[in-house]
């Protein structure tokens, strides 16, 4: 892959995650799935949702326990492929979130992730699925989200 196919899918994956975060901030997640491949994982913590249906059944579990304001910023994305149709991205998440309605409180982010992600492309869907996602906190505070895969610590 020379530096021009590089750049450009790059900036695909990145626009892919900027669209999904944009869905989750905006409209509860109800497009989230759709950027993940059927066998997907999530990761982060305890979180462990296997399969894009598990992910989704997330997002539409967060809706129904009513109004948060969240938004997810991301930075210092990078991408390495593999020139047979698979990528690793890293970055780094910014959450800012609290439960009840706009505007909240300012504080500083609720957390920071250091993200690492892996893709496939897929031909029929013309673009990149993500087959895993695993978040690990490196700084948490103000109200966090507190949900657990039954079964996990």
């Amino acid at each position: 892959m020379d530096r021009r196919d590089r750049a450009i899918a790059t900036a695909e994956l990145e626009m892919g995650l900027a669209d999904f975060w944009h869905d989750v901030d905006t409209n509860w997640g109800r497009q989230a799935g759709d950027y993940y491949a059927p066998e997907a994982v999530y990761e982060s913590g305890r979180l462990f949702l296997e399969g894009r249906e598990a992910i989704q059944k997330f997002y539409s579990w967060r809706e129904a326990r009513g109004a948060r304001v969240a938004v997810h910023g991301f930075s210092n994305f990078r991408a390495e492929f593999d020139g047979e149709g698979h990528a690793t991205a890293h970055w780094y998440m910014l959450l800012w979130a609290a439960d009840g309605e706009a505007p909240r409180e300012s504080t500083a982010p609720t957390r920071i992730s250091q993200a690492t992600e892996t893709f496939r492309w897929d031909e029929t869907a013309g673009r990149w699925l993500c087959t895993r996602r695993h978040l690990e906190n490196l700084f948490r505070g103000g109200q966090q989200l507190n949900f657990s895969t039954p079964g996990r610590q």
